[in-house]
């Protein structure tokens, strides 16, 4: 189920970035019944409610594609440059390949190396895996809600905009 659900988290993240061209994305685990993922969006914009229907489309679209999730690593100076517009990912391969991995064994493996999960050309995140074979082993799933969330929950980091979802077998 954990695995199940970072996936859709995955999908979620395509979806975003796919309908929001400048956007960026930070973490997206599993959670206790569902999952969620941190966004921050061009120009300030945040998400409403009404959002999260468009989202759903997009992302039942990536998920009917049935896309393989392709697993892949990089040394770290290669995951900066394919990271290099998101100043999160490249903060947690900063963080993780000096050594101060601390609270993010689960975004990425410490060492030479950084795996990363491949769906499309257009889309790719950074993560330790694993995932489901492919997207259209997903399907039930919901958006819930939008919320803000700071940057590794310190305020005197960014607010991001975080999303949250369930997904069942």
């Amino acid at each position: 189920l954990d695995t199940l659900r970072h996936s859709t988290s995955h999908v979620l993240a395509q979806a975003v970035l796919g309908l929001w061209p400048g956007a960026t994305f930070a973490i997206g685990p599993s959670i206790a019944d569902g999952f969620y993922y941190d966004f921050s969006l061009p120009d300030g914009a945040t998400f409403s409610e009404d959002d999260l229907e468009r989202i759903e489309g997009r992302m039942r679209e990536i998920v009917k594609a049935d896309q393989p999730f392709i697993r892949s690593e990089l040394g770290p100076d290669d995951a900066r440059v394919l990271m290099a517009q998101h100043p999160y990912k490249r903060e947690i391969i900063d963080r993780v390949t000096s050594g101060d991995a601390s609270g993010m064994e689960a975004e990425a493996d410490g060492g030479n190396s950084v795996s990363f999960y491949r769906n499309t050309d257009e889309f790719v995140d950074m993560c330790v895996g694993p995932h489901v074979p492919s997207t259209g082993r997903l399907g039930h799933f919901k958006l819930m809600k939008v919320a803000g969330a700071y940057w590794r929950g310190d305020e005197h980091q960014p607010m991001l905009q975080r999303i949250y979802g369930t997904a069942w077998a």
